[in-house]
């Protein structure tokens, strides 16, 4: 008898470990969202050579694949317009059933505090947004702080309604960044993927062999000093906390940071080499909307924090298919993280409203510059987005100009035709212009829509 037990023992364990092992990354679980009109991956492990079967509800059609030599396998499967919620199940020997499904739009929320602050850190207006933020076609997925020195094939995490205890905890700027779509596309669902860690520099998140084989980023990566809040070394967010992301369809990434890449000269080429990295990985290029850093009293005896603005400016003109929100408007030059989120969020949301979803074409950028024209000692600046050009007060002091010897001038500014006229009795030769150039200026240039003009300084 106790022979037999023994056997039947053994028989149930063998059973379990060769037949019960088709398994699914943790993105894939109930209440997730799914990309709309499109094909998505779905992907997971399972014996070698064994057939898994995947089977949405929102066609009920099979789709079959065997698994690879390495125990890997995935699929694409299409998906509908808007809507659930559906069941997805995924069988081989054994059976996995999703439950709670929706189709309809995925964002990454990404980078450093500024994107992680929630509600709970006490963000303007929060109590009364977490009160609101019952939710089920709002759906989140956070991605816990890890670190790994090779990419990642999973990660720690599953899907969850928007509710006052889930948003609580969850990326403010996110939360209202969805909020704001859903006020346009109304009954669109809503995905948020929050992979961020605060006080991190750009070089984690960009893949470590990316950052090796350019001796430029290598060269500024080797000059960042260990901090006690966090990892400094190249790539170690990415393999653990993006890395096991890639495959799963996404409309675009929301990113905020660049705080701690203030004193880096060439964080132009760190952030467009990450931009670069994670669409050449997801074989696709999604759109990447980014908040530029808040003014911030870093110090005058260095230019830090205006030049990482000016070198956020320089990405979106050079990298297609970005975005840039501005928040000198809205940002105290005390406080590196400033309260208020929802503006932030919001004006993220109005970038993928006009420029993605085509729902308004409401003027959504802030005054960008063009370029400059000299005429004898006078200066014409052109913008982009330049429709009703004003000052905040009557005149503008935040413009500055230099001639050969570089020594910049305050100019006396106008406003004519939606350019800004500059000249200065000091400079009679202008050949260089530079607008709102201190880590702590708030913008005093707006256009129609009062959306503040960037930084900048001609090369």
């Amino acid at each position: 008898m106790k022979n037999n037990l023994l056997a039947l023992t053994l028989i149930v364990l063998l059973s379990n470990t060769v037949f019960s092992n088709v398994t699914l990354p943790n993105v894939f679980s109930d209440n997730m969202v799914l990309q709309r009109n499109t094909e998505v991956t779905i992907w997971g492990w399972a014996n070698p050579q064994e057939e898994v079967v995947v089977t949405p509800s929102w066609n009920y059609q099979e789709y079959k694949i065997k698994a690879n030599n390495q125990a890997k396998w995935e699929i694409k499967i299409p998906t509908p317009k808007e809507g659930g919620p559906y069941t997805l199940i995924v069988k081989g020997y054994n059976e996995i059933i999703l439950k709670n499904i929706l189709i309809g739009e995925v964002w990454i929320c990404s980078g450093q505090s500024n994107m992680e602050m929630s509600a709970a850190w006490g963000i303007e207006n929060g109590d009364e947004a977490v009160k609101m933020a019952m939710n089920p076609n709002i759906r989140f997925f956070t991605v816990p702080k890890l670190t790994a020195t090779s990419p990642q094939n999973n990660v720690p995490g599953s899907w969850t309604e928007s509710t006052p205890e889930t948003m609580r905890n969850f990326s403010a700027a996110g939360y209202f960044f969805a909020t704001r779509l859903q006020e346009e596309l109304k009954k669109v669902p809503i995905g948020l993927i929050s992979s961020n860690w605060g006080g991190t520099p750009a070089e984690i998140w960009t893949p470590e062999e990316v950052i090796q084989n350019d001796a430029i980023l290598l060269e500024s990566a080797k000059t960042r000093k260990e901090e006690l809040y966090g990892p400094n070394q190249p790539g170690r967010a990415f393999n653990a906390m993006i890395y096991p992301l890639i495959g799963y369809k996404i409309a675009g990434v929301i990113w905020y940071q660049g705080e701690s890449n203030v004193g880096s000269v060439v964080y132009d080429k760190t952030f467009s080499a990450l931009i670069a990295s994670w669409r050449k990985l997801w074989n696709y290029e999604f759109a990447f909307y980014y908040v530029q850093i808040a003014p911030y009293q870093y110090g005058d005896d260095h230019f830090g924090g205006v030049e990482i603005r000016n070198a956020q400016r320089k990405v979106l003109q050079e990298i297609p298919n970005t975005g840039m929100v501005l928040t000198t408007d809205i940002s105290p030059i005390d406080d590196i993280h400033p309260k208020d989120k929802k503006t932030v969020g919001t004006r993220l949301a109005n970038l993928a409203l006009v420029k993605i979803y085509k729902t308004n074409s409401d003027l959504v950028n802030g005054p960008l510059y063009k370029g400059i024209k000299i005429e004898k000692n006078k200066v014409i600046v052109a913008f982009d987005y330049a429709e009703g050009l004003h000052f905040s007060n009557r005149k503008s002091n935040q413009f500055e100009i230099a001639g050969a010897d570089n020594v910049f001038y305050v100019a006396d500014a106008s406003i004519k035709n939606n350019a800004v006229l500059l000249n200065s009795n000091k400079v009679p030769n202008p050949l260089k212009v530079r607008f709102s150039w201190k880590n702590k200026a708030q913008s005093d240039l707006f256009n129609k829509a009062n959306l503040p003009a960037s930084s900048f300084i001609t090369e």
